[in-house]
């Protein structure tokens, strides 16, 4: 049976950028949520002093849960070598932060969209970046996870992998037990195409995933897929809003996923409208893992 994880995602600003919120705050606050896990991002303030890392992993598990996964952004189809190798180095030490925070999944992403960048070339560096990283995540009992990503908050350019052919080529050239796919339904909307469609091509790949939904604000989805890569859409049309309330079809997804014997961790993206709105995601969510895995 799945498992329920909960991600920050309404106090991102406040933890990584203002200073505002302690990550202590936020494990307080989230203790009081009906999930077993709490999924980390690299980037809060206060994970940049290696010493809070243990700390901050005994506060979850005193409240009963866990940090299974973590969420980093590494850029991996910059054309310059020295560049990569930099971002080589920052994903080991995100490895090595899951580990100390006993963790078992560590995102990773293909990179930004540069305009010089052909397919080729983009899967190519993603592809060696990400079995350079592998053999430190394997010793570490570490899972590395790919997602169908949008554009992290901090970057220039969507992600190179945005569109469905583009992530399944590159989740194809990868082919070693500790890398899988996170799948985010939402962000499919943002490529403009479907994420029923997405999940039935990478699902036998899917080891974690995260849980979000989107609605449309104004316009419509075909308006949606008309705009540049989804990235107008993004912030004209599309809104984060209640998991069940929105464009995806839930029942589509478990029941693809049950199919495939899924039964992993889902981290729940949500809440930007507070945390009453996060506790009914839970709810909603554990409506549906409870019939589509029956105990």
């Amino acid at each position: 049976m799945p498992k329920l994880a909960a991600f920050p995602k309404a106090f991102m600003q406040a933890l990584c950028k203002e200073g505002t919120m302690t990550v202590s705050e936020w494990i307080q606050l989230a203790s009081k949520l009906d999930v077993q896990g709490l999924e980390w991002y690299a980037g809060f303030l206060e994970m940049a002093d290696e010493k809070n890392w243990p700390c901050f992993r005994k506060e979850v598990e005193d409240t009963g849960k866990v940090i299974p996964m973590m969420c980093c952004s590494p850029d991996f189809t910059h054309p310059d070598a020295a560049f990569r190798e930099k971002e080589i180095a920052k994903q080991k030490r995100w490895i090595d932060m899951t580990h100390t925070l006993g963790g078992s999944y560590c995102r990773v992403l293909s990179g930004q969209r540069r305009p010089e960048l052909s397919i080729d070339e983009g899967v190519k560096l993603a592809a060696d970046s990400i079995y350079a990283c592998l053999p430190y995540a394997q010793e570490r009992g570490i899972t590395l996870i790919i997602e169908n990503h949008y554009k992290d908050d901090f970057w220039e350019y969507p992600e190179f992998a945005q569109k469905m052919d583009v992530f399944c080529k590159l989740v194809d050239a990868v082919n070693h037990p500790n890398f899988g796919v996170n799948y985010d339904p939402s962000n499919t909307y943002l490529a403009g195409e479907d994420p029923v469609e997405l999940l039935k091509r990478v699902s036998h790949r899917v080891v974690t995933m995260h849980a979000s939904d989107r609605y449309l604000a104004e316009g419509t989805i075909e308006d949606l897929r008309k705009e540049e890569g989804g990235a107008m859409g993004y912030a004209k049309r599309l809104r984060h809003g209640e998991i069940g309330k929105g464009l995806n079809d839930y029942d589509a997804i478990f029941s693809e996923l049950k199919s495939k014997g899924f039964d992993s961790w889902i981290s729940i993206e949500d809440g930007v409208d507070g945390m009453e709105q996060l506790a009914r995601s839970v709810e909603f969510l554990k409506k549906k893992i409870a019939q589509y895995w029956p105990q």
